[in-house]
């Protein structure tokens, strides 16, 4: 990719819609604009997300929100030079409209279109700029989110081992099934968060799954959360309304130190068993105010550098697609920033949505 030159990303994976550019300047990425539109008050009601609405939402604003990115960047469609897009994992309604929109871009402007994972965009939003010097490898990622809780081994640039993944539940689907049992406010994670960050007690104490490798050399790096999420069931089906009440506090903040102390011991053993230099930390869950402090209280222990992104690049947005995408163009030339992206065959027109789309190499 140039100077000057810009790369658009679009994102419509689950129930944000966004788009942002991004180009290179002095051979270091920037962030030029980025625009995301939240989908909460159309599902609120429903209390979670239904993949049907979010699929019209995207289609009805998509077009608006890269305009506004456009906009903000003082560019137009001319000024583009490649669009980059996320085609899984994800509702697969939702991947559609963002892939068609790239797609028709791409074709209208003749530009590379450029497929990227949601996971490894999810990684790479630790390397721009925003989040601060990017980490080194051989590097561990811990992804939790709603949909996905992963760690992830990287030994340099596009090279993923999933080393450890969920399960069941993932973290935040844990964290949001938990603040709907104890009757929260829509999204239940974070709702569930604040509400047990009120109170500095320990709270009710709740198991975590002991999970042990099914054979060598096969590691015990796998979460589970559904039997911590059954004894809150469990707990509160024993209670009255008014005793459930007076105890939600309490309960709040019992299940998210579990949860946080499964993330935080499964992701910190595997970290020191491969010996990494860096823990990236990211996904809609690493926002949490308490694995944040624990997270960087244990690296402070152990001496390892830990990366998390701000809250605003840890949920989804496009810029975190946008750094995956001009990563994956410059590993794939092998030259390094400042690589022209126009060099790089792009991936076909006919790229396909995948809604389990699984974290693979580059190359």
């Amino acid at each position: 990719m140039a100077d000057k030159e810009l790369l658009l990303a679009i994102e419509t994976s689950c129930d944000e819609t966004a788009a942002a550019l991004v180009k290179v300047e002095a051979g270091r990425l920037r962030l030029v604009s980025n625009v995301v539109a939240t989908q909460h008050e159309f599902h609120e009601r429903f209390g979670g997300i239904v993949p049907e609405i979010a699929a019209r939402r995207h289609a009805e604003v998509l077009q608006a929100i890269i305009a506004e990115a456009l906009e903000r960047a003082g560019a137009g469609f001319a000024d583009l030079n490649a669009v980059a897009v996320v085609n899984g994992p994800g509702l697969i309604g939702s991947l559609v409209v963002g892939v068609a929109a790239a797609k028709a871009i791409a074709l209208a402007r003749e530009i590379p279109l450029i497929g990227v994972n949601h996971l490894e965009a999810h990684i790479y939003s630790a390397f721009l700029p925003e989040a601060g010097e990017p980490p080194n490898f051989p590097l561990l990622a811990l992804i939790a989110s709603g949909g996905h809780t992963h760690l992830v081994l990287m030994s340099e640039h596009g090279r993923f081992e999933v080393v450890g993944r969920t399960r069941d539940d993932a973290a935040g689907e844990a964290f949001d099934k938990a603040g709907k049992l104890l009757g929260l406010e829509y999204p239940g994670g974070p709702a569930l968060a604040a509400l047990a960050d009120s109170t500095k007690e320990t709270g009710v104490e709740f198991p975590i799954a002991d999970i042990q490798p099914p054979k060598p050399p096969q590691r015990a790096w796998d979460f589970s959360f559904s039997g911590t999420k059954t004894a809150l069931a469990r707990h509160v089906r024993e209670l009255s309304v008014e005793q459930v009440e007076k105890q939600k506090t309490a309960l709040a903040a019992g299940f998210q130190s579990a949860v946080v102390r499964a993330l935080v011991e499964r992701t910190f053993s595997a970290a020191e068993e491969l010996e990494v230099e860096s823990l990236v930390v990211v996904g809609g869950v690493a926002c949490n105010q308490r694995l944040r402090d624990e997270l960087s209280a244990r690296a402070r222990e152990v001496r390892i550098g830990l990366h998390i992104p701000p809250p605003w690049l840890c949920t989804d947005n496009a810029a975190m697609v946008a750094s995956a995408a001009y990563h994956k163009v410059t590993a794939k030339t092998s030259a390094g920033a400042g690589t022209p992206a126009l060099q790089v065959p792009p991936d076909r027109l006919d790229l396909d949505c995948d809604s389990s789309l699984p974290l693979r190499s580059w190359g």
